[in-house]
């Protein structure tokens, strides 16, 4: 088990290193620890996936012993900031987040600040992505604020395997009585993108993608359903994406 109180921590995300998300995050991580590092972005990357920059260099611009910003992707951030910037002195824990918006059901596979976390699990480091849920124009980090840190504790005293990263999302306005933590699966949406088109000076059509058009799983325990109960939403996310009876069943197929 992970003492945070000795902890070496690490923090990232996708919306950039003066995002207010990351700001509260290493605010909130502090109290954990005095020995905390931020490599993150420098610009938002949000949407990136987890995707390295190969057709062009990478520039790190330091802003102190502590805090870098990378011209690249969460992934990019976390993979030099293990193996360059911190490889003599690696860190136990790696926070993402905290970020602008939820990360729920196939928000995993475009998030940056989820694929920030998986980069460090990948690498062998256990890792808590961080979203605060809002539906508005303004965003609300009081519920985050509130609860992150007795969360990332119950986390860290439970322990959770190599090879699995956890995603931590915060509802907008707590259910009455209070936001309960629910351990949740990653739900699935129905799923249908909003795609804009119109035409620049020339008349010529451009596309613009916008707020993902969905109905909520049935699912009680799916984490969009969670947070619209206004409960915390934690779901444990594995890296072993092998489909295992499809497996068993194509092993034999194959025999």
């Amino acid at each position: 088990m992970i003492d945070l109180s000795n902890a070496r921590i690490l923090i990232s995300n996708d919306d950039g290193i003066d995002a207010p998300g990351i700001k509260l995050l290493e605010q909130l991580a502090r109290q954990f620890s005095d020995d905390v590092w931020v490599i993150a972005p420098s610009m938002e990357q949000s949407g990136a996936g987890h995707s390295l920059t190969l057709r062009r260099p990478l520039r790190i611009h330091k802003r102190d012993d502590r805090h870098y910003a990378v011209d690249g992707t969460p992934t990019d951030c976390i993979l030099l900031g293990l193996q360059q910037i911190m490889r003599d002195t690696p860190p136990d824990i790696v926070f993402s987040g905290i970020n602008r918006g939820g990360n729920l059901g196939e928000d995993v596979t475009y998030s940056g600040t989820i694929a920030a976390a998986m980069e460090a699990t990948l690498l062998n480091v256990p890792a808590i992505a961080f979203s605060q849920y809002f539906s508005g124009e303004m965003i609300n980090w009081t519920t985050a604020e509130k609860h992150l840190n007795d969360v990332t504790k119950a986390l860290v005293e439970a322990t959770w395997p190599k090879g699995v990263l956890i995603n931590v999302n915060f509802p907008e306005q707590e259910a009455q009585g209070g936001a309960r933590v629910r351990v949740s699966t990653q739900g699935q949406r129905q799923i249908g993108d909003h795609i804009a088109e119109r035409h620049d000076p020339r008349g010529e059509p451009y596309y613009w993608i916008g707020a993902i058009l969905s109905d909520l799983p049935e699912d009680p325990n799916a984490d969009l359903r969670v947070i619209e109960q206004g409960d915390i939403s934690v779901t444990p996310i594995s890296l072993d994406f092998t489909h295992y009876e499809t497996h068993e069943k194509l092993t034999k197929a194959f025999t």
